[in-house]
């Protein structure tokens, strides 16, 4: 799993794809293991909001680290595309722990987006009132 932080507490306020850092995250039913900070080094135009390859470019990024699912409060417009690879999962949730915890409670839900391939959807978790 792959979290879209620039301090590793918080969520960005900005588009997944505008993180600083992908917080890299073992999720199960049962643990919560962080593995790896990674930099994101994808540029894009900043101009557009739906760059194609700013889309490529993390996809490719994530790829390469066995990434399934990605997390942040904010996607743009690129998550019709990176659905199709990835588990987008939307919270609203400022803390990264507390998201952690609620993605462990959802676990089943996120299995049956995982599971419907490239027709999946995006998830959107709400914090509890």
């Amino acid at each position: 799993m792959a979290v879209a932080t620039d301090n590793g507490r918080q969520f960005i306020n900005r588009h997944f794809g505008d993180t600083r850092y992908f917080d890299l995250y073992q999720v199960t039913r049962s643990s919560i293991l962080f593995i790896k900070r990674i930099e994101n080094v994808v540029e894009g135009h900043e101009e557009l909001h739906e760059d194609l390859e700013k889309a490529r470019g993390v996809a490719g990024l994530l790829k390469k680290e066995n990434v399934h699912l990605v997390v942040s409060k904010i996607f743009g417009p690129n998550i019709k595309r990176i659905k199709k690879k990835f588990v987008c999962v939307i919270m609203n949730d400022s803390s990264v722990d507390l998201a952690l915890e609620r993605l462990q409670q959802n676990w089943d839900i996120i299995i049956a987006e995982w599971e419907k391939g490239t027709d999946r959807n995006h998830c959107i978790l709400r914090k509890a009132l």
